[in-house]
């Protein structure tokens, strides 16, 4: 098992200031809550055994949406989750306030679009910003981004 790289001090810091950053990221993915935490719980844990040194919390939490991103998706490849029948699986109540039909088209989202969407508008990162979390061009981030917007308009109906 890895060693720890940060100190108490620094884990609960960064959990303080970003847990609910990363909760929504995994609850975008995820869509269950007991998912959702197992997904935050993963995340925070490959922190813990990461040695990169931050350059500020900007660089932390984009570190962290990416991260939380991989988890999720890595979880969702796993084969059980691919064979499951949603018959199989047993009723889940929704919790927490009433629905918004906004975020549950964004929530439709392909994955890459409701990262880079969820980057840009809930976060605040420029496309720039978000090309260099993600590894992928400047020019891929604003098509992603442009296509979202394009869904979004039309399963919500809206005209501008």
């Amino acid at each position: 098992m890895a060693s720890l790289l940060r100190t108490d001090k620094e884990i609960m810091d960064i959990y303080n200031r970003q847990v609910d950053t990363v909760y929504r990221i995994c609850f975008s993915f995820m869509k269950t809550r007991a998912d959702t935490e197992d997904m935050v719980q993963e995340t925070f844990l490959r922190l813990m055994s990461n040695g990169t040194v931050f350059q500020s919390e900007k660089h932390e939490k984009a570190w962290l949406i990416v991260t939380a991103s991989n988890v999720c998706k890595d979880a969702l490849r796993r084969s059980w989750r691919k064979h499951t029948s949603i018959e199989e699986l047993p009723e889940i109540a929704q919790e927490g306030p009433e629905w918004n039909p906004v975020l549950e088209a964004i929530l439709a989202l392909p994955r890459d679009q409701k990262t880079a969407v969820y980057m840009y508008y809930y976060e605040g990162y420029s496309s720039a910003e978000i090309a260099q979390a993600l590894g992928c061009r400047q020019g891929t981030v604003r098509s992603r981004l442009s296509r979202a917007r394009q869904a979004l308009k039309k399963d919500l109906g809206g005209d501008a």
